[in-house]
């Protein structure tokens, strides 16, 4: 018996006995077949796609009984650490063990699935530079959020009417939560001071907590030494002093799952939808993405099943990117120069789970200057996946970006520790947020709504862009947050 291995795109291209169809629908020669599979993986190469490295942890999928009984006693026998159990789900994140100890672990009844943990990259996202806010005063609340120093140029929140919200006074409420699974938040951006619950806040990279303490010693381990998670956060929810956010009251709860390079461990995944799940997090956005195939893992595709379903049980929506790698998600169709190649029964993580929301992306297909005007902000991105599995779109920009706060705290953009600088960012990763930002609106109005109510709703009042409704592209819409709160 061997360890599963998880196998993520692009790496399993490499081994798939793949179809290569050109434009004209016949198969392409094997030397160009060759050829476009080398271009596929130097797209999907730059996707959430990407395995980084094993982590040495395994991840565990066991019943019940199993997990409350036995695991520590194997563990703790073989000399390992349980880093992380959830009897509810099923899952265990296990430390310490060898791959053989795995294998013997593997065979014990009730044992579903045992898996090398490994790092799955980020999201590649287009960055436009950044700018300093030069805000004199950081001490000052912001009521109007179309006074934020940079919303002249925010033309994403504008597509999402945003402004119409706010004049009706619907800019949120403290008493909902949004879970931010990502690099971390930097809590002391002026946009996001205050908005952030430190003590249900939570980091799963215990590399980066290292990081942390060395270089900024004090600090909350959530800290982001990377930048992504920043600028999602206070699309979500912000204080409108520099940039605004699509609400300016909502709670957000900081789920450190990937760290300062952008890599995200299964493992800490798993473990953060979770533990937001359990710290009564109303919505959880994840702007991750990432592909594989559900045939070379049928344990792990139960195992994300297990948990979303578990997640969606305890009353939190979880709202996912669609992913930037142009794939049709119905036909398992990856486009290359020329043609595409079909990768077969492709599981689109985590669009391809139950009860999830799944956010494609629009943007504008010109601009005249960074402060528009923009032709045509809705029109499909060119990177965004795409297919049934899409529930709504959401501004995520192209040929101009989404802008929100950088991370002070940050080591990839080292310039944004000296000031409040804004990020200009497109991808998937950035409509996300603007699908959960309007969800909290909705739940901000109708406290009791369940999580598939909230799905609904956020489909009813989105915009139908392409037809009437149920587009490959747009979902049901794109989201629209004064058709949200009744306007």
């Amino acid at each position: 018996m061997r360890i599963n291995k998880l196998f993520y795109l692009p790496l399993l291209v490499i081994l798939l006995t793949a179809i290569l169809i050109g434009c004209d629908n016949t198969v392409l020669d094997s030397q160009t077949s060759e050829s476009k599979t080398s271009e596929l993986n130097s797209i999907m190469g730059n996707s959430a796609s990407e395995i980084n490295a094993e982590t040495g942890n395994f991840i565990l999928a066991a019943n019940r009984n199993f997990i409350r009984r036995d695991l520590g006693e194997f563990v703790a026998s073989k000399g390992g650490e349980i880093l992380f159990s959830h009897e509810g789900a099923g899952f265990a994140l296990i430390s310490g063990i060898s791959e053989e100890e795995a294998i013997e672990l593997a065979g014990i009844n009730g044992v579903s699935l045992v898996e090398a943990e490994v790092e799955i990259q980020l999201e590649s996202i287009k960055t436009d530079g950044v700018h300093d806010a030069q805000i004199s005063d950081l001490g000052i609340m912001n009521d109007n959020p179309e006074t934020a120093f940079f919303f002249a140029r925010q033309w994403h929140l504008n597509a999402i009417s945003a402004p119409d919200a706010w004049a009706a006074g619907k800019t949120g409420s403290s008493d909902v939560t949004v879970a931010i699974l990502d690099t971390g938040i930097d809590y002391t951006y002026p946009d996001l001071a205050g908005l952030v619950d430190l003590d249900r806040s939570v980091s799963f990279i215990p590399g980066d907590d290292a990081i942390v303490n060395v270089i900024f010693p004090g600090a909350h381990p959530i800290a982001d030494l990377h930048y992504h998670g920043t600028h999602v956060a206070a699309t979500v929810s912000s204080n409108a002093l520099a940039a605004a956010g699509v609400t300016s009251k909502t709670t957000l709860m900081g789920v450190k799952v990937c760290n300062v390079n952008g890599s995200c461990p299964t493992g800490a995944v798993l473990a953060g939808m979770l533990y937001a799940a359990d710290n009564g997090a109303d919505i959880a956005n994840m702007s991750l993405g990432g592909l594989f195939l559900k045939s070379a893992n049928p344990g792990f595709v139960s195992l994300i099943n297990n948990v979303t379903n578990y997640v969606r049980q305890q009353g939190t929506l979880i709202v996912v990117a669609a992913g930037n790698s142009a794939v049709d998600l119905n036909r398992n169709i990856v486009p290359v120069e020329g043609g595409s190649l079909r990768a077969p029964s492709l599981f689109a993580s985590y669009c391809d789970a139950p009860g999830v929301f799944c956010v494609s992306a629009t943007g504008p297909e010109a601009t005249a200057g960074v402060n528009g005007p923009w032709q045509n902000i809705d029109a499909v991105a060119p990177y965004t996946n795409f297919g049934s599995a899409i529930n709504a779109a959401a501004p995520g920009g192209f040929a101009s970006p989404v802008w929100a706060g950088c991370s002070t705290f940050s080591l990839q953009i080292p310039q944004c520790q000296t000031g409040a600088f804004i990020l200009g960012l497109s991808g998937t990763s950035m409509a996300s947020p603007h699908a959960a930002g309007v969800a909290a609106l909705i739940k901000a109005d109708t406290p009791r709504i369940n999580p598939a109510q909230l799905s609904r709703e956020l489909e009813r009042a989105s915009d139908k862009i392409d037809g009437n409704g149920r587009s490959p592209f747009y979902g049901q819409g794109r989201v629209n947050a004064a058709t949200a709160v009744g306007l």
